[in-house]
């Protein structure tokens, strides 16, 4: 693997202080040690509580803002269903620093563990939404009292020695690509029950009343039980008494730079925002392209469909994501470094994406096939350059500034994110305007321009 960016604090303090969680941590991070499967399972459970409520939402999220009678007409659905989706990056956009200091501060395992409680409670509190209003605060205080995210990275690369710095990473990267897939699912096939399942939930029910709650119920169960699971987590932020500082210090010079001026760390968070505003709007415009009718160039899917699409290259993916991020993708990290890595899997993507217009004119089986194989791939890459953007920005900066770096890069990136689905959501619904335009046209002319061709 390549040098670290601007150097890593990897070395062994001299002092060592019996009741400091850092230094008790250290035997796992000594040239050697065994990979803290323990540990990265759990870790890798945490990830998955953030990753869910980001993208539960997306296939019924059409239906949601139609049931709120918000849309004067169907074309102006996704503008309104892109504010919702840009509510959470929007309120983690201004908090994200400050979770990140406080992990500095106080420690990473409590900000993971208030941030899975903001999933309990405020995810819940989406799923019962009556109003756009409603449904538009509820995403803003989930993104706002989530700040996790920032600090698991940081602990991902302060349990693992260098050796296994790449496979502790990759295990953050791959829960998160699994939420990110298992969450539409979920919401795919569990919103709207009493419609989709009347047998089992009747009319008149509870789940009748509120058809978003069902799904919103199975996240925040999940949530709970990684709640239990991160208290299992032992703590990595050193914390030495006051009195012992300077002692330390004599022995090993602090080497500390403004993160503002450290260009490693700009030019890796750089490339994660860029790529994350990417994601997120893929994300969004997919759920809505699919749902939308053919006449506008979407799939005429139901959300069951969508959710279909997500599961079937959710579950062939899987196993194949988990045994390429854990053994290839940490071997091929040490071998040509994290930087080649992601520059091959972003450019990869470009070919894959450009396909997608052309597939509402397939039908049946050659629509599935199409569709499934550029889903799966999409996702691979995907998986792999979050992967390398993560690593990238751990290894720029040293402990005592690795929350503080993760909390500001996912506040930007958070930036990107809230103007990704907003976005996404208002360029969509512009091009379902001008399917014959000649100047930016919709997908009717792109395949007769393909067609002519």
């Amino acid at each position: 693997m390549e040098e670290p960016l601007l150097g890593r604090d990897r070395q062994q303090p001299e002092l060592e202080f019996p009741d400091c969680p850092g230094c008790q941590i250290w035997r796992l991070r000594e040239k050697g040690s065994p990979p803290p499967l323990k540990q990265l399972v759990s870790l890798g459970f945490v990830v998955l509580c953030n990753a869910l409520p980001i993208s539960v939402l997306y296939p019924f999220l059409y239906f949601m803002v139609r049931d709120f009678h918000v849309a004067k007409a169907e074309s102006d659905i996704g503008f309104y269903a892109g504010w919702i989706g840009s509510s959470f990056m929007a309120g983690r956009f201004f908090t994200a620093v400050f979770w990140g200091y406080l992990a500095d501060r106080i420690g990473r395992r409590p900000v993971m563990v208030l941030g899975i409680v903001s999933v309990l409670v405020f995810n819940t509190l989406f799923g019962v939404s009556t109003s756009f209003t409603m449904a538009l605060v509820t995403r803003f205080c989930l993104g706002s009292f989530n700040g996790m995210l920032g600090p698991v990275k940081a602990y991902a690369s302060e349990i693992c020695s260098d050796e296994h710095q790449a496979l502790g990473v990759s295990v953050v990267g791959t829960t998160w690509g699994l939420g990110l897939i298992v969450g539409p699912a979920l919401g795919g096939f569990l919103s709207q029950p009493a419609v989709k399942y009347p047998n089992v939930f009747h009319h008149g029910s509870l789940f009748a009343r509120f058809p978003y709650l069902l799904q919103a119920l199975v996240v925040s169960a999940i949530a709970l039980l990684g709640l239990c699971m991160c208290f299992t987590l032992p703590e990595t932020l050193h914390k030495h008494p006051k009195r012992d500082i300077s002692a330390a210090e004599d022995k090993q010079p602090a080497r500390k730079q403004s993160i503002l001026k450290n260009w490693p760390f700009l030019a890796s968070t750089t490339v994660y925002c860029l790529w994350s505003l990417h994601d997120i709007a893929y994300t969004e415009i997919f759920s809505l392209w699919a749902v939308s009718p053919r006449l506008q160039g979407g799939l005429s899917f139901t959300s069951s469909d969508v959710g279909e699409v997500l599961a079937i290259s959710g579950e062939s993916l899987c196993f194949a994501m988990l045994v390429f991020q854990l053994t290839i993708f940490p071997a091929v990290a040490n071998m040509l470094g994290p930087i080649f890595m992601t520059r091959i899997s972003a450019i990869l993507a470009i070919p894959i994406l450009c396909i997608y217009p052309l597939m509402s004119k397939l039908e049946n089986v050659w629509l599935w096939v199409v569709l499934l194989t550029a889903s799966v791939l999409k996702f691979v890459l995907t998986t792999a350059t979050m992967t390398g953007s993560f690593l990238l920005i751990n290894n720029s900066v040293t402990q005592e500034q690795r929350g503080a770096a993760n909390g500001l890069s996912l506040s930007v990136v958070s930036l990107f994110k809230a103007l990704g689905p907003a976005g996404g959501g208002s360029v969509f619904a512009w091009a379902q305007k001008r399917q014959h335009a000649a100047f930016l046209p919709g997908e009717k002319q792109v395949c007769k321009f393909v067609r002519r061709a």
